[in-house]
Parts: structure tokens; C-alpha cells; sequence
């Protein structure tokens, strides 16, 4: 019971940042935080944590150990669980990774599954890199396009579409494009390290067209290309989910709309090789529900509930 004690410890120094954040989630003194953290550190002969007077930050190894903390700690709750009478009830932390573009779709979501299910709060986690799911803890991820990782369990929930767009301040002194190969004379803001990275594809009434394109900027950020875009720096692709806003108020243009771009498909994505929790399921329930009622955003053309 020590070694559970101890872990709970170290987690939620990493989740709050500091010790006297783990001591008010535990509602324990800080001393007793910092104790149980160096009886795990003793036992394990390793440092986990760096500790400055402002901030802590996890070692290397802390950084592994962090993760198999957590996978610990969620099997013990979901073994308890499963023990309970109450075991139909979703309940407990879900740690949810999406990229930053699907935070638009899932944070409403969020807000009306917790209505339904007050005992279940979210750690919400936005990066545009696929995470190491059982390194990191993570619950539940949503992505879109292909996944590198085979060995994840994963449910699709939908399929989006790329937009083509630019600012008015940018079309008024580079002028519009009207086919796809007209692309090639403009500043095209590339997203870094998608499978159209360089390369766009686009599917219109004369066929189809792979345009090569070029730019001064690359990055691995939607928002950030979005940025760049709105302040007339370029064209780019982006996520209609993203920029459907921007269309309704005039800041960006939709281009070529008569072309159709690549299919991006929208999965939830789990560990494999456990049991899955009455929250991880409910909520996956609950978005191919919602999503298949069109109900949340136009980036979803069609949902699919495999």
C-alpha cells in the first residue's frame, strides 16, 4: 500500500505542476508529498523529479516512470471498479490527448457528457504530435489521418475535408487562383509532417490534380498556419473545423470550391491489451452518437460506427 501511496504522490506532482498542488488534490501537507515522492525515489534508487524554487520537472527516467505510474493507477481504480456494486457508473479522471484542431470538436462535448456523468472530470491534453499513449498515461486520443502506431485500438468517428483558403488582403495584391496549377505561383503555408506535406491534391470537374507547392512557411501547428494565413501571408489547407468561422466573417476566402480535397478520416484511439473502463466506453458512445447526429461541427461529412 506504501508503493500505491507513494506513486499517487508522484503522479499528481506531475499533473499539478508542484507539491503543494499534489497536497491540496490529496488534502495532505506538503511535507507529506515531498516525503512519499523521496521514500519512491529511495525505493527506486532514481531520481524522478528536477525541483527548482519555481517549477519541477520530470527526469528521463521519471518521465517513463510517470507513465507506468499512471497505467498502475488505472488499473487499480478500474479493478476496484469492477469490484463495486456501483461498477455501471461511470466515474474517475479520463486523460484525453487530441490534436489542436479536434480540441474544436471535442471540448463542447466534453461540457455535455459531464452533465450526464457529474462523477467523471477530464485532463485535456492538445499537441499536434501522436503522444506515446501508455508512456504518457493517456486514456483516449483523437486524430485524424493515418496512424504510425498499429498496435492502438481504434474506433472511427467520422470523415473531414481540408479547406482551401486565403485572406482579402492577401487575394487583393496576389490575386486569385482559379485551378489548382495556378497554385504554383503563390505562397502556399505547408503543414509540416502530414501526408500532403509539399503536395496537394485536389479532385475537380477536369480530374484530378497533384500540385507541388511552395512557401516560406512550414509548420507542425494548425492554429499557427491559420494565423499566418489570416494575416495575409499566404494560402493553405486547413481543417474546415477550424476556419468555418473565419468563412462566416469575411477574415478568410474559400478558394477553388468546385475542386474537392483528400479525405480526412477522424478516429478515437485507445491502448489495446486492457480492459476498457466504463467512462473510456461511455464516452465513445456518447461522441459516435452525437457526431452521427450532426449536431457538433461541419467537419464531419459522414460518421461511421465500427
Amino acid at each position: 500500500m506504501d508503493r500505491v501511496v507513494s506513486m499517487q504522490a508522484f503522479v499528481q506532482v506531475v499533473d499539478s505542476g508542484s507539491f503543494s498542488g499534489a497536497a491540496k488534490r490529496l488534502s495532505v501537507s506538503p511535507a507529506v508529498v515531498t516525503g512519499r515522492v523521496q521514500a519512491l525515489e529511495k525505493r527506486l534508487g532514481v531520481q524522478l523529479l528536477n525541483r527548482t524554487t519555481r517549477k519541477v520537472n520530470l527526469t528521463e527516467i521519471g518521465r517513463s516512470m510517470y507513465g507506468r505510474c499512471r497505467r498502475i493507477l488505472a488499473e487499480l481504480e478500474e479493478a476496484e471498479s469492477l469490484a463495486s456494486a456501483e461498477q455501471s457508473t461511470p466515474r474517475g479522471v479520463l486523460r484525453l490527448n487530441t490534436s489542436v484542431s479536434l480540441a474544436r470538436l471535442v471540448t463542447p462535448l466534453i461540457s455535455d457528457y459531464v452533465a450526464l456523468y457529474p462523477d467523471v472530470s477530464f485532463d485535456l491534453v492538445m499537441s499536434d504530435r501522436m503522444v506515446d499513449m501508455v508512456e504518457e498515461g493517456f486514456d483516449l486520443a483523437l486524430r485524424s489521418g493515418p496512424l504510425p502506431d498499429s498496435t492502438l485500438r481504434t474506433r472511427r468517428l467520422g470523415v473531414g475535408r481540408l479547406a482551401l483558403c486565403a485572406s482579402p488582403d492577401y487575394l487583393a495584391r496576389h490575386g486569385r487562383p482559379n485551378r489548382p496549377e495556378d497554385l504554383a505561383a503563390h505562397n502556399c503555408l505547408i503543414y509540416a509532417g502530414g501526408a500532403d506535406d509539399g503536395s496537394w491534391h485536389f479532385n475537380g470537374p477536369d480530374g484530378e490534380h497533384d500540385v507541388a507547392v511552395h512557401g516560406n512557411l512550414r509548420s507542425n501547428s494548425i492554429e499557427g498556419l491559420r494565423a499566418a494565413t489570416l494575416s495575409g501571408l499566404g494560402i493553405c489547407l486547413l481543417p474546415t473545423v477550424n476556419v468555418n468561422d473565419d468563412f462566416r466573417a469575411g477574415h478568410l476566402v474559400r478558394l477553388l470550391p468546385d475542386y474537392r480535397t483528400v479525405e480526412v478520416v477522424v478516429q478515437a484511439v485507445y491502448p489495446a491489451g486492457r480492459h476498457v473502463s466504463v467512462k473510456l466506453r461511455t464516452f465513445l458512445d456518447f461522441l459516435v452518437e452525437r457526431l452521427c447526429q450532426g449536431q457538433v461541427t461541419p467537419m464531419l461529412a459522414k460518421v461511421a460506427n465500427l
